[in-house]
């Protein structure tokens, strides 16, 4: 049976609908840089998408391509997730889409070395005949969070993110936000194929 993360570390990928505080270890992600309306058709952050699962797709299928990865184990593809932030703004403001600057990423086993993610860009670049230079090798420890797992339409997420804060405060915790220390969503449904108010969302905000 595969690894699944999600199954796995339920902590992390399956909270409660209420608010919880959590201590996020280091990760390791193939992450893409951009800026800009997610919704825009054909714009960086539908390009992004391309890079992130051309890459996680071929370590993934890397023991069919004859490469050998040191630590390699079968496993389920993590899910999508996004860093996003905005200049002058403390967490996100979801009426001025246009101003978003994100991180999409989606994580890596931890056998996936800077070498190794190398040769999966390299290979990627080979076999699929496209740009994949912007992908990145990213190692992040996110620390200590408040997060909830957050139900229906994406624009609906105020309410979701105020319960998570009220509940901070109550614990004695409040915001962190820096420039290492972001607004971050994990996709747990396909909004693609998903009814809006069916869709599962993981809202992580960092704390002190």
């Amino acid at each position: 049976m595969p690894f699944d993360y999600k199954k796995e570390y339920k902590e992390f990928y399956l909270p409660p609908k209420k608010p919880s505080i959590v201590q996020v270890p280091a990760m390791r992600f193939v992450a893409v840089r951009g800026s800009g309306d997610p919704n825009q058709e054909d714009g960086a952050y539908q390009a992004a998408m391309s890079v992130l699962y051309g890459i996680a797709f071929t370590i993934k299928m890397s023991p069919k391509a004859g490469h050998a990865i040191d630590g390699y184990f079968e496993y389920v593809v993590p899910p999508l997730e996004g860093f996003w932030w905005q200049d002058g703004v403390a967490g996100v403001d979801y009426t001025r889409k246009q101003d978003f600057q994100w991180i999409s990423c989606i994580r890596l086993p931890d056998f996936v070395t800077r070498e190794e993610f190398d040769w999966a860009v390299a290979e990627a670049t080979r076999k699929k005949k496209q740009d994949f230079s912007s992908a990145e090798f990213m190692e992040l420890e996110e620390g200590l969070c408040v997060q909830c797992m957050h139900l229906g339409p994406y624009d609906d997420e105020p309410a979701t993110v105020d319960a998570m804060h009220a509940f901070a405060a109550e614990q004695g915790y409040e915001p962190d936000f820096s420039d290492t220390r972001r607004h971050h969503e994990i996709y747990l449904s396909d909004a693609r194929r998903t009814a809006p108010e069916k869709l599962k969302t993981v809202i992580r905000h960092p704390v002190r």
